[in-house]
């Protein structure tokens, strides 16, 4: 998404020859690739594993809980999953930064107003939905793991797994113009009624 919008925003002449059929299809191929190897890896330290408990404190087996019901002090290949994930995160963070880095300088050279509140418009929802999911995926992950089960870890689990891919198609979508106009609607009629 962020390497999208660097196109679109920064070379928009070249957007159709660098955004094309096989360039989706690769990004998208890497995606998924890369995301098998890592559940393939977390699979593979969750199978291994030998628990003291079957009782997870959570509404999905999410790692730290699993690594809390370990019976050994260290599980080196969920450890190793954890380092890798984070490598991987922070990864992607820096690259997201560097194309909105790219895309802001771009932006601020524009000599018109509204062109740059348009450019900016394009990527605050990208921006919103990114920093939401990367904030609460790092509070829950990296805080230290507690014995005591806490309201704010399911919380944050929540937000960081439900919010995101809620936010994303009305974030993307109030965008419409068709759209604004029928949630006036609704409003107003709820309002009224």
């Amino acid at each position: 998404m962020a390497y999208d919008r660097y196109v679109a925003i920064c070379n928009p002449l070249r957007y159709e020859m660098v955004i094309n059929w096989q360039a989706c299809t690769e990004m998208l191929a890497g995606v998924w690739i890369a995301g098998f190897l890592y559940a393939g890896l977390h699979t593979t330290g969750t199978f291994a594993t030998h628990f003291c408990s079957n009782f997870v404190n959570q509404f999905f087996c999410e790692i730290p809980q699993v690594i809390k019901l370990t019976c050994s002090d260290r599980n080196l290949i969920e450890m190793t999953a954890v380092v890798i994930g984070i490598v991987l995160l922070l990864g992607c963070f820096v690259y997201i930064l560097v194309s909105y880095a790219h895309i802001f300088t771009t932006v601020l050279k524009l000599p018109s107003t509204k062109g740059r509140q348009k450019a900016f418009s394009t990527c605050t929802p990208h921006l919103i939905v990114c920093s939401t999911f990367i904030f609460t995926g790092c509070v829950a992950y990296l805080k230290p793991i507690s014995n005591t089960p806490s309201w704010q870890e399911l919380l944050y689990t929540v937000i960081y797994s439900l919010v995101p891919p809620m936010m994303n198609p009305v974030i993307y979508s109030i965008r419409n113009k068709e759209i604004k106009k029928a949630m006036l609607k609704v409003l107003r009629f709820r309002y009224f009624s």
